[in-house]
């Protein structure tokens, strides 16, 4: 049975789906402790930033609830050990630093406090986050769903739903909202190679809402713009730069690319945490390089010749002048997004 929240805190462990497994299994996963998580993570056990940047800060508290020391210096400093260690995990998402961070911080303001009690705060911290993320995304779908009318046609690229939350989604959220509103939709499903996040997890969770789909490859979005069949696109973001370059999953480029020539509306959708306010573009943004087993093989069975060269850049960098307004918790910002996110930022 499938069981939200995508991953949770139950009796001193983190239960997540296993996204891995999905849509032929339905598998929760038990972390007990905070290399199991950070393992979740680098392999995309749990994926999408929002729900990255919860699993890091619930990773901090399995690693702190386990250090069993009576001096609290000793503790601080494994606890920031533990910290990089999650961190090192994914390069690209900036939520996961954003909440590891976090995480510290409330560490530090509560020094002076005993090590049950920090461990204790750290813990009501990251429920607190996880909370936070499922309001955050429900504002979003709620700032979004106007820009969907009755009977458009979206395309949207890997999964930014529940799966990529703790809740609700981001820009599927956001697709979502429209349909429970009664607006007849049709979305699009880029399969997203290559490990297929729009096949094997969107196409799932549309399945789930009733939602009316189409599968596509990567390489058929054009024909369908060409067609007139695609009103707007809509994607979700793993790291925003001040000026608007968005990273996300790779491919995302080329879709901007198609959708400013073919006039169709490219909308980004995130939270207010994805967007890295300390760097002024996308050149700032480090990309992750993933295995060369992800591009070679296909659910464990190899379609590429043996010793065949690979790159496997797992994001790339859509520049802001492509997209046509970022979405997020505390409106919608437009271009100059040097201003208007700044703007939101405000709200906070």
């Amino acid at each position: 049975m499938y069981k939200l929240p995508t991953i949770r805190w139950e009796n001193g462990k983190v239960i997540l789906i296993d996204q891995t497994r999905l849509p032929l299994e339905y598998r929760e996963l038990e972390c007990s402790n905070y290399l199991d998580m950070a393992d979740a993570i680098k392999k995309l056990k749990v994926r999408g930033a929002p729900a990255i940047g919860v699993a890091a800060a619930y990773g901090i508290v399995l690693g702190a609830m386990a250090i069993k020391t009576d001096n609290k210096e000793e503790f601080i400093k494994k606890v920031y050990d533990i910290a990089e260690e999650i961190k090192s995990t994914r390069p690209t998402a900036v939520n996961l630093f954003w909440a590891v961070n976090r995480m510290l911080n409330k560490l530090n303001m509560n020094r002076d406090k005993n090590i049950d009690d920090i461990k204790k705060l750290l813990l009501d911290e990251a429920q607190k986050m996880a909370q936070e993320d499922v309001e955050t995304n429900r504002m979003i779908a709620e700032n979004g769903k106007d820009l969907i009318k009755d009977g458009f046609s979206i395309l949207t690229h890997c999964n930014t739903g529940a799966l990529a939350t703790v809740d609700i989604g981001t820009a599927l959220g956001i697709i979502v909202a429209a349909h429970k509103e009664g607006k007849k939709i049709h979305v699009f499903v880029d399969e997203t190679r290559p490990l297929l996040q729009g096949a094997r997890l969107t196409a799932w969770e549309l399945n789930r809402e009733g939602i009316s789909m189409t599968l596509i490859t990567d390489n058929m979005a054009a024909f369908f713009m060409s067609k007139k069949k695609v009103d707007m696109v809509i994607v979700g973001a793993d790291r925003i730069a001040l000026n608007g370059d968005t990273a996300n999953k790779i491919g995302t480029y080329g879709l901007a690319v198609l959708a400013k020539y073919h006039n169709i509306p490219f909308y980004v959708a995130a939270p207010l945490s994805t967007v890295d306010f300390g760097i002024k573009s996308g050149q700032e943004i480090p990309i992750e390089e993933r295995n060369p087993e992800e591009v070679t093989n296909i659910a464990g069975i190899r379609v590429a010749p043996e010793g065949v060269k690979v790159s496997n850049p797992a994001f790339d960098v859509t520049p802001g002048e492509l997209i046509t307004a970022i979405i997020t918790e505390k409106g919608i910002a437009y271009p100059p997004y040097c201003q208007s996110l700044l703007k939101l930022k405000s709200k906070i």
